[in-house]
């Protein structure tokens, strides 16, 4: 069986992690297979958005604590590579990525939704930094994400207990986007993806740089950043149908360009 399955719907790039048996626990040929999919997205002019779900009953449980234990310090290294580069990959990339989550994400399975742009998940889904309860620190960026979105004495306490928190608790601490019905997850996912998937492209994904950015960088540069880049966006294709469509008063239809 495949680890990974990609199928493009429309604009939309459908990546699928898909070991379910292990509730989607990674390996080397997913991760690699991720940062693949990733890459060719960013190439692809066709694929406006990104969906990223799970097989099975779970989005995904991280590292195989079957596996763990065995490996050597040089193995390890290795492997939090590629999970690393993963990460990088979802966060570079200039185009939305949703987390599409139901049932656990735990450990660096839930790091890799946080690295997603936007997380809708079911209402009986459940959040856990896991890490804890087998003697280790978070990896796949954890440390980083969620102290940004919730502050740093809740992220503690969260990686501290490793306990799992139910997706409402997570939607109203803002780490979710929208919070949906189980047997609706599918179906407000695509809707969601498509609505991303129609819009201006380029603009998403200067905006997506911009407030990433906005974390590690001073005001002062912020404001010159966004006079440059403004500068060259009104010369795209996007902006001037966004502006014959609003004098038209029809709905825009956006190439990505």
């Amino acid at each position: 069986m495949q680890s990974l399955l990609v199928e493009m719907n429309d604009r939309v790039l459908n990546v699928t992690l898909n070991r379910p048996d292990s509730l989607n626990s990674f390996d080397e040929n997913m991760l690699t297979g991720l940062i693949e999919a990733v890459e060719e997205a960013g190439r692809n002019q066709e694929i406006r958005a990104i969906v990223m779900r799970g097989a099975g009953r779970s989005f995904s449980a991280g590292g195989d604590v079957k596996t763990m234990g065995s490996a050597t310090s040089a193995q390890v290294y290795e492997h939090i590579g590629i999970l690393n580069s993963c990460i990088k990959a979802i966060k570079t990339i200039e185009k939305p990525v949703i987390a599409s989550v139901h049932g656990f994400a735990a450990g660096a399975g839930f790091n890799l939704a946080l690295a997603c742009d936007l997380i809708i998940a079911s209402e009986t889904s459940q959040f856990a930094l896991s890490f804890s309860k087998v003697g280790l620190i978070s990896d796949g960026g954890g440390s980083y994400f969620l102290p940004r979105l919730i502050g740093p004495h809740l992220a503690k306490e969260f990686f501290f207990s490793g306990e799992p928190v139910s997706a409402r608790r997570m939607y109203e601490l803002g780490v979710i986007n929208r919070l949906v019905s189980a047997d609706h997850l599918e179906e407000k996912t695509y809707e969601l993806a498509s609505t991303l998937a129609s819009g201006p492209s380029k603009a998403y994904g200067m905006m997506k740089k911009m407030i990433d950015r906005s974390f590690t960088t001073t005001l002062d540069e912020i404001l010159e950043q966004e006079r440059i880049t403004q500068t060259l966006m009104i010369s795209t294709e996007d902006h001037l149908e966004g502006v014959s469509a609003f004098k038209e008063k029809r709905t825009p239809s956006f190439s990505g360009n």
